[in-house]
């Protein structure tokens, strides 16, 4: 068993990324649009264009650290090389140039295309090195969800703290508050990450005659069916999940009608981000995690729906329903962290190559897509619904808020249950697979 020392050294890893992602998520295009000037509808197309470098960069990360040899392991190393160049971009992507137009719609997808890619470069070996700490499925599970609860703990600091933060350093430059808000955040993230680098292990290592190109690696990817359902059901968590949160600002700003209560709302969602994450555990010594992740799209695929029966006037069950979806929804994230893991010995029983890093690279790539397709879909709704920054919205508007924030994130989570019925390592599978492998991982 690992100890509680190791997990929490590999969740402090969440926490540094959740800083940024988080940031991404909730208030990126708030920024682009409502700060830095440039239009919902740009802002959306440059969520997904830069997705389609991800298509190289991630499979090529994921090869490059399967690679990777050094005496801190395959993995490990990234986390002390890239920590800085991370933390440095990141506040590049909240800086606001004096430029025209067109400038900062180019500015904007360089700094915005460079922080995905420094995001890549980390992310990738770090997700990847959960799946080499232990070969024990429960404690892949609890290995999870320690990420989870600390990456959260990244979350809530940047729900809880950004806008004031923005006010404090800004001192009414709002430009100004965010970057120098994000330049702190990002200072305690290269901190945190370098924390997880010396606080782990790797323990699994692949074959040690294994010899293999890219292109051997891409084809055991692609008989690995169990990937496949993965692969669908990340894209499809993301695109809803990444709509609801990056629509909460405007939720709460131009359909409640209470600006002055942002900060709350974000900050409710993630402690019950933080709540669903540290059940998760418990829950998947209970049901079989296979079961457990249906239900939980199913439960959050209610209470999303649900809120688009909330009227403006109705705070207290639009705080409720926001809490509830954040906590359920979360609860299932652990456990689709650990199926990955579980995905990577399947590949490794089914072909004979273990490609760690490949198969981790390549379903965050999907996250990824889903992250930008969710963006962009967020603000392409803006726009088609004669979104206008700062000024009070037409009904037409705020009905379009309020069903894009409800009903579209409602259905990505209807998908993600039909998709993972297709799912079959449950834990008996999972167990005999390991029985299988052990003589060769040992």
């Amino acid at each position: 068993m690992l100890s509680i020392r190791e997990k929490i050294a590999y969740g402090l890893g969440d926490t540094a990324s959740n800083i940024v992602f988080q940031s991404v998520m909730l208030f990126l295009t708030f920024f682009y649009t409502d700060i830095f000037g440039i239009s919902p509808a740009v802002v959306g197309t440059l969520f997904l264009v830069v997705r389609i470098f991800d298509a190289v960069t991630d499979p090529l990360m994921g090869g490059l650290a399967d690679r990777t040899h050094t005496r801190w392991g395959k993995f490990r190393p990234y986390l002390l090389w890239l920590a800085l160049p991370f933390g440095f971009i990141s506040v590049l992507a909240f800086t606001t140039p004096d430029l025209s137009e067109e400038g900062k719609v180019v500015y904007a997808f360089c700094t915005y295309a460079l922080l995905m890619l420094a995001y890549t470069a980390i992310n990738i070996p770090y997700s990847a090195l959960g799946g080499v700490l232990t070969a024990e499925p429960k404690e892949r599970v609890s290995v999870q969800s320690y990420r989870f609860v600390f990456g959260m703990l990244g979350g809530l600091l940047v729900t809880a703290c950004t806008l004031p933060l923005v006010g404090y350093f800004g001192d009414g430059d709002k430009a100004l508050g965010y970057q120098r808000t994000i330049m702190a955040m990002s200072a305690l993230g290269v901190v945190l990450f370098l924390l997880c680098f010396a606080g782990t292990k790797e323990r699994i290592a692949p074959p040690q005659d294994q010899r293999t190109s890219i292109r051997d690696d891409m084809g055991s990817l692609w008989q690995n069916d169990q990937w496949r359902v993965l692969c669908l059901a990340a894209l499809f968590l993301l695109t809803g999940m990444v709509i609801r949160s990056t629509l909460a600002i405007f939720y709460v700003k131009y359909y409640l009608l209470r600006e002055d209560l942002v900060t709350q709302f974000v900050t409710l969602g993630m402690i019950g981000n933080i709540i669903g994450c540290a059940l998760a555990q418990p829950l998947a010594k209970r049901i079989c995690k296979v079961k457990a992740y249906i239900g939980l799209q199913l439960i959050a695929a209610v209470l999303c729906g649900a809120g688009y029966f909330v009227g403006s006037e109705q705070l207290m069950l639009a705080f409720g329903l926001y809490f509830f979806w954040c906590l359920f929804l979360q609860m299932a994230t652990p456990l689709l962290w650990a199926k990955m893991a579980d995905t990577v010995d399947y590949g490794h029983w089914k072909t004979g190559i273990r490609i760690t890093g490949m198969v981790y690279s390549s379903i965050v790539f999907f996250i990824k897509l889903g992250l930008a397709l969710g963006g962009a879909i967020a603000g392409w709704l803006l726009a088609y619904y004669s979104y206008q920054a700062d000024v009070l919205q037409s009904p037409e508007t705020q009905e379009g808020i309020r069903l894009s924030f409800t009903l579209w994130p409602a259905l990505g989570s209807l998908l993600v249950a039909w998709i993972m019925r297709s799912y079959k390592l449950d834990q008996v599978t999972v167990d005999k697979l390991q029985q299988d492998l052990r003589p060769q991982t040992a």
